[in-house]
């Protein structure tokens, strides 16, 4: 094993720097996001069963209206898609894992549900006046780089008919008070990361001033091959939303605080819910 070129793996990694692996689309990896986001029962890859329906409930509620078209950003395997279509909503969904949207586009079928799937990368969307509701739910506003984030917006306002909603969540500067320096590592037979035995080293970054947090995981499986995973997490306040949104053309922007509870991933105070307007 290589020591120097671990210490130079985790050392002086450049802001928005990314990994050598990409979850999302490994077919091994997205597998086992595939069974977390399913397994109603734990917060891991998507919240629990009982979240998700307050989350659907209070989404209907904001938007106000019954009926109308939704899109859903980072739809995962469907599991808000097909809760707003019961619901009476035309809705249309995308994510970046193939294995998710085939997934998804399967439990439909099953369930008689008449949804659109899309996967595709929410950074290259490219509707016109597609939707009167567009949803990005469990923080991935929070994983992108700034520039990525601005492409995103413009991408969801020109997605959205006038007067359309966007709903997001985020993580707040109560749960960035939260997060710490963190190293680890583990040993597995075959696991998450891989089938095959592997070490993993785990390290949480804070970027202070910035508020952003780097949790980075290197896998080094038994030919001594390291594949780094890097996933960058901005914490943002009321007024840094405001001032993100406003710059982007919306307008309205509404605060909602939290109203899930027995959240077990992240801190019930440290998220955030905001509404806002084309």
């Amino acid at each position: 094993m290589n020591i120097d070129k671990l210490i130079n793996l985790t050392q002086d990694i450049e802001l928005y720097e990314k990994g050598t692996g990409v979850m999302w689309t490994d077919e091994y990896i997205s597998g086992q996001l595939l069974k977390a986001h399913i397994d109603s029962s734990n917060d891991l890859a998507s919240r629990n069963g009982a979240s998700i329906e307050q989350a659907v409930d209070w989404i209907a509620g904001e938007f106000g209206r019954s009926g109308g078209a939704v899109l859903d950003i980072g739809c995962g395997p469907g599991l808000y898609t097909e809760r707003l279509a019961a619901k009476g909503y035309s809705v249309t969904g995308v994510d970046f894992s193939e294995n998710s949207i085939e997934y998804a586009k399967n439990s439909a079928k099953e369930k008689q549900l008449n949804i659109e799937y899309f996967c595709m990368d929410y950074l290259m969307l490219d509707f016109h006046d597609k939707a009167d509701l567009i949803i990005m739910i469990y923080c991935d506003f929070c994983v992108m780089s700034s520039s990525e984030r601005d492409i995103l917006l413009q991408n969801i306002y020109r997605a959205l008919k006038p007067g359309g909603k966007f709903i997001f969540d985020v993580q707040n500067e109560t749960a960035f008070k939260c997060a710490k320096d963190e190293k680890s590592w583990e040993f597995s037979s075959g696991g998450f990361w891989q089938a095959e035995p592997y070490l993993l080293l785990t390290s949480k970054q804070l970027y202070k001033e910035r508020k952003i947090v780097l949790n980075q995981h290197i896998v080094i499986d038994e030919e001594n091959e390291c594949t780094t995973y890097h996933f960058w997490e901005h914490f943002y306040n009321e007024g840094d939303i405001k001032s993100i949104l406003e710059s982007n053309g919306f307008a309205n922007v509404k605060s909602c605080g939290n109203f899930l509870i027995n959240n077990e991933f992240r801190n019930e105070n440290g998220i955030t819910f905001y509404r806002v307007t084309k």
